[in-house]
């Protein structure tokens, strides 16, 4: 590993750049609306942006999500690639880098996610997508409400025009969305509840769209009221019966989840350090 790309080393960066920009993320983050979020660019020296993205798994090297959902590579068990993306990865997780982000977003209580619940890496190539959908509220034995999703994206010369960007839809799927562009070394932070419906564009550049993700957690909710719900997809505007497939799906996954409250399947999208 190139000296200097260790987590805190890495962390530091995080640190001055969310120092430096403190006041216009909080200022962007309560103007943004329903739906809260911000971002920060050039977030680490752009060598270090480089090495992480030169160091991230190929798609054969990863689990692939295929639905009427979704279409991504993800990656979890992170010591099976390339320590630097590791080391990336949880520099977002350093205590300095947390209290910014609270004060920031003015959650209290946030929580990192060392195991990696429903986070990790992902990579996007061509015709990859991410239909919108609400995060499931809780972590997985439902102690703690999911706050906040923190999104690091590094590819080189991303644009607009290549999809793959994040998107927020406020006013539900019957008004326009919000388009955050994945640039390359931008950190987007968006907030998680039951209001939160966001996606991803499909990709329809020959390029691929690399990700660093990582959630926050709390004991509080992210609103003034207490919520439960699993990840509810719907479809696109242009797209009514994946509507109506995906809407029945959430509402038979939540029915399921009343009656056994912690699931009748075991995740396996987390981080098992045990693992080889």
């Amino acid at each position: 590993m190139a000296p200097g790309t260790n987590r805190t080393a890495i962390a530091n960066h995080i640190v001055s750049r969310l120092q430096e920009t403190l006041v216009q993320a909080r200022e962007q983050w309560q103007r943004s609306g329903i739906v809260s979020n911000c971002y920060i660019d050039n977030v680490l020296p752009v060598e270090v942006a480089l090495l992480i993205r030169q160091a991230f798994p190929a798609g054969d090297l990863l689990k692939i999500r295929s639905s009427l959902r979704e279409l991504k590579f993800i990656g979890t068990q992170m010591n099976q690639y390339d320590p630097i993306v590791e080391e990336a990865l949880y520099a977002f997780q350093d205590q300095r880098v947390v209290d910014l982000v609270s004060q920031i977003t003015a959650l209290q209580g946030l929580l990192p996610d060392e195991l990696l619940y429903a986070g990790g890496i992902s990579v996007m190539t061509r015709g990859h997508f991410l239909n919108p959908h609400i995060d499931n509220s809780h972590d997985k034995n439902r102690a703690l409400y999911r706050v906040l999703n923190l999104l690091y994206y590094v590819s080189p010369e991303w644009s607009l025009e290549k999809g793959g960007n994040l998107e927020v839809w406020p006013n539900g799927m019957g008004e326009k969305q919000q388009t955050i562009e994945s640039r390359f070394n931008r950190l987007a932070i968006m907030v998680t509840n039951k209001h939160s419906w966001h996606s991803v564009s499909p990709v329809v550049a020959q390029d691929t769209r690399c990700c660093v993700s990582n959630y926050y957690f709390s004991r509080f909710p992210a609103e003034k009221e207490d919520y439960f719900h699993v990840t509810s997809f719907r479809g696109r505007p242009n797209q009514p019966v994946r509507n109506l497939v995906l809407k029945a799906d959430a509402g038979l996954r939540n029915a399921v989840r009343k009656i056994f409250p912690k699931g009748v399947v075991r995740t396996k999208h987390y981080y098992n350090k045990g693992k080889d």
